[in-house]
Order: C-alpha cells, then sequence, then structure tokens
C-alpha cells in the first residue's frame, strides 16, 4: 500500500491553489480567517464577587448566667428552666432558684431592722422626755435664784445670820443653774450621739435588707428582650448537656442565650489584600452550608478599620458585618455561610448636554 506523506498533500495544494488564482495574483497566496466574536467587556460582566466565609449571628443577643449572690460562695439549685427554643417577651420567666437561704436572711435582717427602728424611736421620745425635765429643773432653779435674790433684800430689816443664810442661798441657787446648763448641754450632746449611733445601725440594716432583696430579685431571672432562647451546654457530671432543673450550678455558669430572629447578620473576615471592597454600598450573596438550596442578600454595615492577625499567624484580616434583608426561620446564630460579596456599583456619568 502505497504511502503518502504529509509534505506531498501540501505542495500538492499550493499548486492547486496557484492555477485557480488569476494572473494579477498569480504567485501569491491568499490566507482567509474566521473571524472571533468579540470578546464581553468587564463592564458587560460586571463586577467580580469576592468569595468569603462567615457566620451568622444575631444583632440583638443577650446571655443568660447563673446570677452572683453577695456572700455565696457555693452553688446554687435550679428550680425553674423554660424549654429551648421557646419564645419569649420582655418580663416573662426564664429561670428560677432556690432561695430558701435568702428569704431566712431576710427575715432576720428585717426583724433587725424592725428592732433597730424600735429603738431609734424610743430613744427619740426619752430625748425628748429629759430635755423636757430638764427644761422644768432649770425653771425651777431659776425660782430658787429669784427668790433668794429677793429674799437678800431684805437685808436692812434682817440680822446679819439670816443675811448670811440669804447670801448662802444666792450662791447656791446660782451655782445650781450654772451646773444645770452645763450638763444639760453634754447630756443633749450625748442623747443626740446615741440616737445617731443608733439611726446609722438601723441604716446600715436597711441597706443590708436592700441587698438580701436584691439577691432574691436576682434568684428570679427574666427575659430583658423579645427574642427566641437557645440552651448553651455546660460540663455537668463529666459531660456535656443543657442545664436541667434540680441541677446544682455555680454563680457565672451559662445558661442560654436569647436573641431577635428579626434582625440577622452575617459576621465574616477578609483578607487584607482583598479590604477594599468592604465599603458602603456592598452587598452580599449568603449560602447556608447547612441548607445549600437557600440563598439570601445582605448590605454591608459595618468594618474594622485596622486589619487584625490571630497570635502567631502572619495573615492579617478584616471584620465586617453585613446585614441579612430576609426574616426566615432557617437564619439562626452559629450557623456557618458562604458569601461572596459584590462591590457598589459605579456611578454612570450622565454627558453633558451641548447647548
Amino acid at each position: 500500500m502505497m504511502r503518502v506523506s504529509y509534505q506531498s498533500i501540501l505542495v500538492a495544494l499550493s499548486l492547486i491553489a496557484t492555477g485557480c488564482s488569476g494572473s494579477g495574483d498569480r504567485g501569491r497566496v491568499t490566507t482567509v480567517t474566521a473571524a472571533a466574536p468579540p470578546s464581553a467587556t468587564q463592564a458587560d460582566r460586571g463586577p467580580k464577587a469576592l468569595r468569603t466565609q462567615g457566620i451568622i449571628a444575631a444583632q440583638r443577643a443577650l446571655a443568660v448566667q447563673t446570677p452572683r449572690i453577695s456572700g455565696q460562695g457555693g452553688s446554687t439549685t435550679l428550680m425553674k428552666l423554660v424549654p429551648n427554643g421557646s419564645l419569649v417577651k420582655t418580663g416573662d420567666l426564664l429561670a428560677e432558684f432556690d432561695n430558701t437561704p435568702q428569704l431566712k436572711g431576710q427575715r432576720d435582717a428585717q426583724a433587725k431592722f424592725d428592732d433597730l427602728s424600735h429603738q431609734v424611736d424610743q430613744k427619740i421620745a426619752e430625748g425628748r422626755s429629759n430635755s423636757a425635765k430638764r427644761t422644768a429643773d432649770n425653771a425651777q432653779a431659776q425660782g430658787d435664784l429669784e427668790k433668794a435674790r429677793l429674799e437678800l433684800r431684805k437685808g436692812p430689816v434682817l440680822s446679819d445670820l439670816e443675811q448670811a443664810k440669804n447670801r448662802e442661798k444666792l450662791e447656791a441657787a446660782q451655782a445650781h443653774i450654772d451646773s444645770l446648763q452645763r450638763s444639760s448641754k453634754f447630756r443633749e450632746e450625748a442623747e443626740k450621739t446615741e440616737v445617731e449611733v443608733l439611726i446609722r445601725q438601723r441604716d446600715r440594716q436597711k441597706v443590708t435588707l436592700a441587698r438580701l432583696q436584691n439577691d432574691l430579685d436576682q434568684l428570679t431571672v427574666r427575659a430583658s428582650i423579645n427574642g427566641m432562647t437557645v440552651l448553651v451546654n455546660i460540663w455537668k457530671n463529666n459531660s456535656m448537656g443543657h442545664a436541667q432543673e434540680g441541677d446544682q450550678l455555680y454563680p457565672g455558669t451559662a445558661l442560654m442565650k436569647i436573641f431577635d430572629p428579626s434582625s440577622m447578620m452575617l459576621e465574616l473576615s477578609v483578607n487584607e489584600a482583598d479590604g477594599a471592597v468592604l465599603q458602603p454600598g456592598s452587598t452580599a450573596t449568603v449560602y447556608l452550608d447547612a441548607y445549600p438550596g437557600l440563598k439570601f442578600t445582605a448590605h454591608f454595615e459595618s468594618a474594622s478599620p485596622v486589619a487584625a492577625a490571630a497570635l502567631g499567624s502572619p495573615l492579617k484580616t478584616f471584620a465586617a458585618r453585613y446585614v441579612l434583608e430576609s426574616n426566615d426561620p432557617h437564619l439562626l446564630p452559629d450557623l456557618t455561610a458562604a458569601a461572596d460579596i459584590h462591590p457598589p456599583p459605579a456611578e454612570t456619568k450622565t454627558p453633558e448636554t451641548k447647548k
């Protein structure tokens, strides 16, 4: 079988093309190329989106912990707890703890406060009575002094002995009045001091009573915002799990979180090199990892002004927040999500009209 080389085929094709061309075009090979379709410009494709990862979070969220009771270093028994995922309103009961020691302490403090209040009233009444008695004694001593002065005026008709007695009475009456005045001043100051001491003790006991009442109020935990409850896992009985009624919990132990499901956001981080995309007007398309078929839109809220790096990591990132524009029951805190960040659209310039 005859083999035809590739070079022979090329030579034959070139001769045929030369023979078919006109006399003026003889010896010249015309090459025809197909026109390529025009490529789309960057403006036609739109701005390039930046893919990143983030976590769903609530704009309004509060953490609920076991209350810290003054003077109590041990654990507290959980008596009531709202179920996980409950919708609560402001003022609704979330958790309640055993308040038996606080009730006993409040009763004792109330009894001591009432006793001190009675002592203050009694001491004030005694002071008023003693003051009235001193006023009466001063009035009587003043009368004795006037009587002695009157008797002393009878000197021309009395003997020397009687006059000497009257002078002694006058001096004694004057000394008695001076003594009453000095003692009255000291006694009033002493009684006033005793009353002030009792008042301070009563006020201090009143503070103790108010503190115990505050402890009682803290043992009943109520919601401060409208939202949904999410119980958190705690370490108990050598395992992790939600707190349950009857558990012994230490002060500061996390119980639950309350978040407002009507306003959710995406917390994400962007590399320092791509930080220019984080600016007002940018948007994000959010895809939940747990629900791949769902897609949400979000708008820019805020971003950190300075890029930061984790300890020991050379990579710096900007933290940013995008507010989700949808209210969907699938949007729950701590869900991971992917996001395509779109920069703000470029401003279109209108050509000036020639006059």
